[in-house]
């Protein structure tokens, strides 16, 4: 079968659609394949979240859903899941991936735009140490973070003590307003900022994917409060916002409903096809952006590799900050993403990160299970405490998880999670750390909040086919082909031989329009 595109790309999220832009803009075709069917239009709010709740009789067709869909996931991990906009984000991904897991939270998306249409929008660059023994120019990875950073509009730009650890903002634009709890820590932090250093802490604005500023057609974030429930300004960056500017490149086509289930290597093209239709598609190269889950599985049943792979997660953890001083304060629209975010220094080789948010926009089921009491007296004591409080999370490096993956005879990926055992301490020294440098910012860490999620909550995944010098089976070259099947590439997290404890979105975005600039040049040189 004669090759019909030049590179083929499976997926359509973050990784996809940022590898995307440089093989079209080379002149290249190429074809973009998701799974998406097409799905009914989802009841959004009709208006900022506190007065929808207020006024809208309807409310609950957007915050339970016609087909009761927050009452049937109350078991959730997330908010995100339990949202009836969001439904169609995460349903079928695993059973249509074939992965089953064991003690591990595996999430994944057959939607176009994938996960980044329901995600925290956290962004951060890595620092050259951070690639320090990986066959990876870090120029090429500053150029690459610049070009991505600028395309999807990321704000918090300000010069405080998160500024180079984030590394974002001479790319960015200004921070959204804080609310006035979030001002008053903030206040609070500056006025005794010479007592942080020594416990390790550092707190500034949160950097992410958002705008403060119109881009194109996206509007700014009117701080409606309905970051949870959809942005109807798109000032959420998702990649789904993507698919109209790569369709206006001749060589560019998107398909969807195609979930790949094989790939056969004919000669020197790869076909993809899947069980639902008889359409197969043929291109020169293959670039695996599923999201790391899918991928890896693509991967190794293509290889018949059947002995276990590492598989990274950020190990991560909730909590609940009353600020005592703030009781009473009325509910106001605010931001309903990370409005401050910390780097917390844990041992020499485990640093933590973090961010809190307004518990507006939050329905009160997310708090009532972390407060101590049944549940009538905990709905009690929120209605008078939680407009004085701000939900928080933490993070890990991905080097403190303990999972693995294992392709079974059956084709399907079996995960298992496991705790590393130095996690236990690590998380409750996080806490101890956390309780004390919070109550010098007036804030109390609530008794029996901090919660400590199972295995892959965090959503974060990576590192099972890495990224190496000399790649063997079961291993990834610079330019993420996968050892052994020459022609395919994989462009999301399934690559990245590394997984610190910030947010890593942005990176595999990076990453993958790094590899698409190379590849791009070597398809060209040979064609001509």
């Amino acid at each position: 079968m004669k090759p019909e595109f030049d590179v083929i790309i499976i997926g359509s999220g973050p990784a996809g659609t940022s590898a995307a832009y440089p093989l079209v803009q080379a002149g290249l075709n190429v074809l973009m394949v998701d799974a998406q069917t097409e799905t009914a239009c989802a009841t959004l709010p009709p208006g900022p979240f506190l007065s929808a709740r207020a006024n809208d009789e309807h409310q609950w067709k957007w915050m339970i859903g016609e087909q009761f869909h927050a009452l049937n996931r109350l078991d959730a991990v997330s908010p995100k899941l339990k949202t009836p906009a969001h439904a169609h984000v995460f349903e079928g991904f695993s059973a249509g991936n074939r992965i089953d897991t064991d003690n591990f939270i595996g999430i994944g998306s057959l939607a176009t735009g994938g996960l980044s249409n329901a995600w925290g929008c956290g962004v951060a660059t890595l620092g050259a140490s951070d690639f320090a023994g990986l066959p990876i120019d870090y120029s090429h990875m500053q150029r690459s973070y610049e070009t991505v950073a600028r395309r999807i509009g990321i704000s918090g730009r300000l010069d405080d003590d998160l500024s180079s650890y984030f590394g974002l903002d001479a790319w960015s634009q200004p921070p959204l307003p804080l609310d006035s709890l979030h001002q008053r820590l903030l206040d609070r932090y500056a006025r005794r900022r010479s007592a942080f250093p020594d416990l390790g802490f550092r707190l500034g604005r949160s950097r992410v994917a958002v705008l403060s500023q119109p881009m194109n057609e996206r509007k700014a974030c009117d701080l409606s409060g309905n970051c949870l429930w959809g942005c109807g300004n798109q000032a959420l960056y998702s990649a789904s916002q993507e698919l109209q500017k790569l369709k206006q490149y001749p060589g560019f086509r998107h398909v969807q409903d195609f979930l790949v289930e094989d790939l056969q290597q004919q000669g020197g093209s790869w076909t993809i096809s899947h069980s639902r239709s008889a359409q197969r598609f043929c291109g020169t190269r293959l670039l695996l952006a599923a999201g790391t889950l899918a991928s890896t599985r693509l991967a190794l049943k293509q290889l018949k590799h059947s002995a276990p792979v590492p598989l990274l997660s950020s190990p991560t953890a909730a909590f609940l900050l009353w600020l005592p001083k703030m009781l009473g304060t009325p509910r106001v629209p605010a931001f309903g993403l990370g409005q401050l975010s910390f780097a917390l220094a844990l041992t020499p080789s485990a640093t933590a990160f973090g961010s809190t948010f307004s518990t507006t926009g939050l329905p009160m089921t997310e708090f009532v299970s972390r407060i101590a009491l049944s549940k009538r007296y905990s709905i009690e004591l929120l209605k008078n405490l939680l407009n004085a409080c701000v939900v928080g999370n933490i993070f890990l490096p991905g080097h403190l998880s303990n999972n693995t993956a294992i392709l079974r005879h059956d084709g399907s990926l079996k995960i298992n999670g496991h705790t590393h055992p130095e996690l236990p301490e690590l998380m409750k020294t996080a806490e101890t750390k956390l309780r004390r440098i919070y109550w010098k910012m007036g804030a109390l860490l609530m008794p029996m909040s901090f919660t400590v999620g199972r295995p892959g909550a965090d959503i974060h995944y990576a590192g099972t086919l890495p990224m190496h010098a000399a790649p063997r089976i079961g291993q990834t070259d610079s330019l993420g082909e996968v050892a052994g099947l020459r022609g395919v590439h994989i462009v999301d997290g399934a690559c990245l031989p590394r997984l610190t404890e910030k947010s890593h979105t942005l990176t595999l975005m990076a990453n993958a329009d790094r590899i698409a600039r190379s590849l791009a040049t070597l398809i060209g040189h040979q064609k001509a």
